[in-house]
């Protein structure tokens, strides 16, 4: 008998979405793909859209610039709709990093205010707030798997919290929420490091009274490395300043000639220069098929595929690293042997053309909703026995 074989509707239901959507996913003919908490396959949109322009490019160089500002735009509206937020709040950078940096510097601080922040952080989203502590921020730092009791003990008198929607290495995921809530009631800055979660799982900014998020397009939005967005609430803008300066920054961009630094009025101002034009079609268009799936049923194929895989590694004797319950499970599940250390298995199933990650002793495996419930069978198959 095999692991993790279908036994409810809802991976019935995934199983069929994987197939009406193969065609935007070549990777699945040379591999099963199981790294998209890493560096994702682009899909086929993606990959369409940045070979046009570069065609484009090659051919008439900037002739159609009108069309890159659109391009700009489009991916600032399809951003914003992911998140449930205004195009005007969305800024276009870099990665997850420049975006934390972005608040991280750009915040009012004064001597003795403090941060809430959490020790199983990425490093993008702890090294920003630790460095403030030169500045005179006192940090608290907490677990992301502490009680939300000890967080609201925690949050009366700080001044920003930070967390990410989803941990890269165990795959837990938070309340937003509830810790929204908390943010909300006692006048606390709420960022998100959204990164391994935005574009898989339902975000409503609003509703989880989120200030601000940053996450990069290169994992589960399907985009290319490179660029990535920022959201700021609009209430925001005027308080929390750019920290890079350079010619977009101002509201008088296109004209040359002036030397008016007065910041555009919407979140623009945190655009310091050329934008990743490249970049920012294959983003816009990957997002805009996301958003053409339907985020809700992405989410849905993408946790019944980690539930088969979490079932059926606890099924043949593995440790899981983080168990699932009820609002907490996420598209990625970490696992190890107790004899056989993880980049040995990773390598082992690399030669059998399955891809996932070795992390701090653990095997990690993020599926995306691509990914059908036969080939999450093969993997489990092709794993050692304990």
């Amino acid at each position: 008998m095999g692991y993790g074989k279908i036994v409810d509707p809802v991976l019935e239901e995934s199983q069929s979405l994987a197939g009406r959507f193969a065609e935007q996913f070549p990777v699945a003919g040379n591999l099963i793909y199981l790294n998209h908490a890493a560096v994702a396959p682009l899909c086929r949109a993606a990959a369409e859209a940045m070979k046009a322009l570069a065609e484009d490019a090659c051919q008439f160089g900037s002739l159609h610039y009108d069309k890159w500002l659109e391009t700009y735009a489009g991916l600032r509206r399809a951003a914003a709709a992911l998140i449930n937020a205004s195009a005007d709040e969305i800024a276009i950078v870099k990665n997850t990093s420049e975006g934390i940096a972005t608040i991280a510097l750009g915040f009012p601080w004064n001597p003795g205010d403090r941060v809430i922040a959490f020790q199983e952080e990425f490093p993008a989203n702890y090294y920003p707030w630790q460095r403030l502590e030169a500045r005179g921020v006192v940090v608290t730092w907490l677990s992301i798997y502490d009680p939300i009791e000890k967080i609201a003990a925690s949050i009366e008198g700080a001044r920003l919290l930070a967390i990410s929607f989803v941990n890269y290495l165990s795959g837990y995921r938070v309340d937003l929420t509830a810790i929204g809530k908390l943010c909300r009631d006692h006048g606390c800055f709420f960022f998100l490091d959204a990164i391994q979660g935005m574009g898989v799982l339902p975000l409503n900014v609003d509703e989880s009274y989120i200030d601000a998020l940053a996450a990069d397009g290169h994992k589960w939005m399907l985009g290319p490395e490179g660029n990535g967005v920022l959201y700021v609430r609009r209430k925001w803008l005027d308080i929390i300043q750019p920290v890079e300066f350079g010619w977009t920054n101002s509201a008088s961009y296109a004209d040359y000639g002036l030397r008016d630094m007065t910041p555009r009025p919407d979140a623009g101002r945190y655009e310091c220069g050329t934008l990743n034009t490249i970049g920012c079609y294959g983003q816009r268009a990957a997002i805009e098929f996301l958003l053409s799936v339907g985020i809700q049923n992405v989410a849905d194929a993408v946790l019944a595929r980690a539930e088969q895989l979490e079932a059926g590694v606890r099924a043949k004797g593995y440790e899981v690293m983080a168990p699932r319950r009820e609002g907490t499970g996420s598209g990625i599940v970490s696992f190890r042997h107790p004899n056989i250390d993880s980049r040995q298995i990773v390598s082992d199933l690399k030669r059998k053309k399955i891809s996932a990650a070795p992390r701090q002793g653990w095997v990690r495996m993020s599926p995306h909703f691509y990914i059908s419930s036969q080939e999450m069978e093969h993997v489990l198959e092709e794993l050692p026995s304990v």
